[in-house]
C-alpha cells in the first residue's frame, strides 16, 4: 500500500510533464490551396495517432497528408475528402519531425466573392509515442486492474524518456565529433596558410635579391 502511495505522485508528475499537441484553427478554401502543416518531433518507430475533426462547409473538400522532415520526405498517409472526425494512425520511419498537412479545396461553381468567405474549422489532436497507445483497450484485453493499467502507462512513459535521453546523448556525441573535426580542419588550414605565406615570403626575398643583383643594385 505504501509503495502504491509513493508511485501515485510520480505517475501524476510524469503524465503532467507529457506534452499535448492539440490545436484548433480556421482553414480557408482556395482553388489551389497551400498546405497548412502542423509539425511535431518524433523518434523512429514511434506510433502517431492523428485525430482531425473537420467542421461543416459546403463546396469544400479537405485533404490530409502526413509526412516527415527527413531528406527522403516520407509520405506516410494521404487521404482526400475527410469529413467529421477522422482518426489516422502511422508509424514513423526516421528521426525528425512529423507534419500533418491540410488543404481546403474549393469545389463546384463558386464566385470569387464567395470563395473569400469559405473556410472550415479544424480541430486537430496529435498523440505520439506513449500518448498514442490505447491503454483502456489493453486493460480490457489483458484484464488489467486500474493500478496495473497505470503501471503500464508509467512503463511506456519511462521508456519514452529513456529513448529521449539516449537520443540526446547520441546527438551530443555527434555534435562533439563534428566540433572536433571542424577544429582539426581549421587548425590544419591555419598551419597550411602559415607555411604557405612563409614560403611565399622567402621566395619573394630570393627573387628580389636575384633581381637586384642582375641590376647591380646590390653586391
Amino acid at each position: 500500500m505504501s509503495r502504491t502511495l509513493l508511485l501515485l505522485p510520480l505517475l501524476s508528475f510524469l503524465f503532467l510533464a507529457l506534452p499535448t499537441y492539440a490545436i484548433k484553427f480556421s482553414l480557408p478554401a482556395y482553388r489551389y490551396p497551400p498546405a497548412k502543416c502542423v509539425w511535431n518531433a518524433a523518434h523512429p518507430n514511434a506510433l502517431v495517432i492523428v485525430t482531425a475533426n473537420v467542421g461543416p462547409g459546403s463546396n469544400q473538400r479537405v485533404d490530409v497528408e502526413i509526412v516527415d522532415s527527413s531528406s527522403k520526405r516520407n509520405v506516410y498517409l494521404s487521404k482526400k475528402g475527410i469529413k467529421g472526425e477522422s482518426r489516422l494512425a502511422v508509424t514513423t520511419h526516421s528521426e525528425g519531425e512529423v507534419g500533418v498537412c491540410l488543404r481546403n479545396w474549393v469545389e463546384g461553381d463558386v464566385t470569387h466573392d464567395q470563395i473569400s468567405k469559405l473556410a472550415r474549422i479544424i480541430d486537430l489532436d496529435v498523440d505520439i509515442g506513449a500518448d498514442a497507445v490505447d491503454y483502456n483497450a489493453i486493460a480490457n484485453q489483458e484484464s488489467l486492474s486500474g493500478l496495473e493499467t497505470e503501471m503500464r502507462k508509467l512503463e511506456g512513459v519511462v521508456k519514452e524518456i529513456v529513448e529521449e535521453m539516449d537520443y540526446l546523448r547520441k546527438r551530443e556525441e555527434r555534435f562533439t565529433k563534428t566540433n572536433t573535426s571542424t577544429r582539426r580542419r581549421v587548425q590544419n588550414f591555419a598551419w597550411f596558410t602559415l607555411f604557405s605565406l612563409t614560403g611565399l615570403g622567402i621566395w619573394q626575398i630570393m627573387h628580389l635579391r636575384a633581381y637586384f643583383k642582375r641590376k647591380y643594385l646590390i653586391d
